[in-house]
């Protein structure tokens, strides 16, 4: 059986399984060291070389099988070399191949353990491998977070599987657009966050500081001070509060989400110290016990508010107020504020469409609407130009489809529901408890300046103020309800309350109509306008009906036969192809000449 193994097919198998096996083995051992497994690794571990030990013990047999139909018939036997080391060249011979085989050994150790690390490196992760995810790339290395590894996070449970299909989306261009989020494969945040983050050992408040920008031509600053209760705390002090009271201290937090990006939370669960247990159920949503059972069931913990720590995409409106803040775009360029936003927010077909329509926007605006800045200030505007085009560059991604608005943050609630998920006041337990939305429960508003002061402690608190005063309907809206477009607001009702561009008034503002400021009526006569009438105007059944009875409101004009119908159902098969106001005349006819 052995001289059978002569044959060279069988020596090249049984090298693929030796080299093969060493590697497997090599690579075990350095997952076993390092404590944790390497997705891309792992494709090398499961994959790759288990392929080249299969291969090799295919060949074996082969190359018996080939070498005994030889054998039959009755060709000469191929014999081993004769390794003689009374002989000098044979010796020598020996040595170096001795030698040359634990230098390779020892070659293929190092190169294995060099890929094992450069996998985990970002370089890898966000140039090599990851093209498709140039988005996150370019978000993570603008983030806090730009010092962590992406393995450092982005290896969990499944993450072999994970790696080999990622594999398969990007050569095969089987990739969605954009990535969806959250990533499932995350390792526990026990395990990565609170490896620099402790919890336990946060306590009390933070001040929070926000410079907004407005959209006038001075670019009118409005700064907040808050006081953010983020608390935390350990069991063992009797401290747990704040915002990081819902952390795994002292109390377990369970939620069931009913959408993919956990945006939607019907079901509540609070377990505390003490191990009572309440459930409080969304009101609003009014699921059945067979859609609870299908809720997506997690535990709470750090990444289910900081959803985005690293792969941050900011909205127009922060971005530039941010740049403003820095001095990267210079404050004292009349509507800067208005124009970034504006040109940041139109639609591109591509990145390179975006940079050119960015630096045509501006340049045009300040050419045409202040020459003379335009000719005092060229080099601010162009440096301004360059910022703009960079907020893009780094936060929107037409090619992939992804900006601010494909991946909810959850931190806050300005642009999506955030805190508001659970605290809006409509997740209500069988005891009757309710999850408040209450500004308090996490800041406290400690000033609000029109300039850019120090931060300093305040001792008085205040509630905050609005800069448009919220009365009616408005006060009770979530903030989110308004600004998820990204671009800020004006006091402009149209902002919210769209009416036709054509409509008769629409130039008018809307206080002429409306008497109270947010509220529908009281509404001013339109007699006051309009005190001439004619003809079927003056029908006594139709003076004393109300005007929008027949005029649509805001858009005036009745082109509809429905508007008639209320008043005249019996009408309805009358010349039904044209207008009631064609026969039937409500203006005074023009005088011929």
């Amino acid at each position: 059986m052995r001289s059978l193994l002569r044959h060279p097919l069988s020596l090249i198998g049984a090298g693929l399984v030796v080299l093969s096996g060493v590697s497997i083995l090599f690579l075990f051992l350095i997952e076993a060291i390092a404590g944790r497994s390497n997705p891309y690794l792992g494709i090398f571990t499961y994959m790759i070389y288990p392929a080249l030990l299969i291969l090799g013990l295919i060949l074996v047999p082969a190359g018996i099988f080939f070498e005994r139909r030889r054998r039959v018939k009755g060709d000469e036997v191929r014999r081993y070399a004769v390794i003689d080391l009374n002989d000098g060249k044979t010796r020598g011979l020996f040595l170096f191949v001795i030698v040359s085989s634990i230098f390779f050994m020892g070659l293929i150790s190092t190169v294995s353990y060099q890929a094992y690390h450069f996998t985990e490196s970002v370089t890898f992760c966000g140039e090599l491998c990851h093209s498709v995810m140039s988005p996150e790339y370019t978000a993570y290395r603008e983030s806090p977070h730009a010092r962590v590894t992406c393995a450092e996070c982005h290896v969990g449970s499944g993450a072999k599987l994970s790696g080999v299909y990622q594999i398969y989306s990007v050569l095969f261009q089987k990739f969605p657009r954009p990535i969806p989020t959250p990533v499932h494969s995350l390792r526990p945040a026990q395990e990565t966050c609170e490896q620099c983050h402790w919890p336990e050992k946060f306590f009390g408040a933070q001040l929070k500081i926000i410079t907004r920008f407005g959209h006038d031509e001075k670019n009118s600053v409005r700064q907040i001070r808050s006081l953010l209760r983020t608390g935390g705390g350990s069991p063992t002090t009797g401290i747990t509060a704040g915002i990081h009271w819902h952390m795994n201290i002292g109390n377990e937090v369970w939620y069931g989400a009913s959408d993919p990006q956990r945006q939607k939370i019907p079901w509540v669960r609070i377990k505390d110290r003490q191990g009572r247990v309440t459930e409080y159920f969304d009101r609003s949503a009014k699921l059945t016990q067979e859609e609870l059972k299908k809720l997506d069931i997690r535990r709470m913990d750090c990444i289910d508010c900081h959803n985005r720590p690293s792969h941050i995409f900011h909205d127009p409106d922060s971005a530039v107020d941010q740049a403003l803040l820095t001095g990267q775009i210079d404050a004292t360029l009349p509507y800067v504020k208005r124009e970034a936003v504006r040109v940041l927010s139109q639609g591109y077909p591509n990145t390179d469409a975006a940079r050119e329509g960015i630096a045509t926007g501006l340049d045009v605006f300040y050419l045409k609407q202040y020459p003379k800045v335009y000719q005092a200030q060229r080099s601010a505007i162009q440096k301004a130009i360059g910022e703009v085009q960079r907020i893009y560059r780094t936060n929107i991604f037409p090619e992939m489809k992804v900006d601010w608005r494909t991946h909810p943050d959850n931190i806050g609630h300005t642009l999506y529901p955030g805190c508001f998920r659970c605290h809006e006041g409509n997740h209500v337990s069988r005891e009757g408890k309710v999850l408040r939305k209450d500004c308090q429960l996490c800041h406290t508003i400690i000033g609000q300046e029109t300039a850019l002061p120090k931060p300093t402690e305040v001792a008085a608190t205040e509630t905050f103020k609005h800069p448009w005063p919220l009365l009616g309907k408005h006060a009770q809206l979530s903030c989110n309800q308004c600004h998820w477009r990204g671009r800020g607001l004006s006091t402009d009702c149209t902002t919210c309350h769209a009416h036709p561009a054509n409509a008769p008034m629409a130039a008018l503002p809307c206080a002429t109509c409306h008497l109270k400021e947010q509220e529908i009526k009281p509404l001013t006569p339109c007699v006051s306008c309009h005190p001439t009438r004619a003809e079927l105007h003056l029908k006594p059944t139709h003076a004393a009906t109300d005007c929008t009875m027949c005029h649509t409101p805001h858009q005036w004009t009745v082109d509809k036969r429905d508007n008639c119908y209320a008043c005249h159902p019996d009408k309805s098969n009358h010349y039904p192809q044209g207008l009631c106001r064609d026969c039937h005349p409500f203006r005074q006819a023009a005088k011929s000449s």
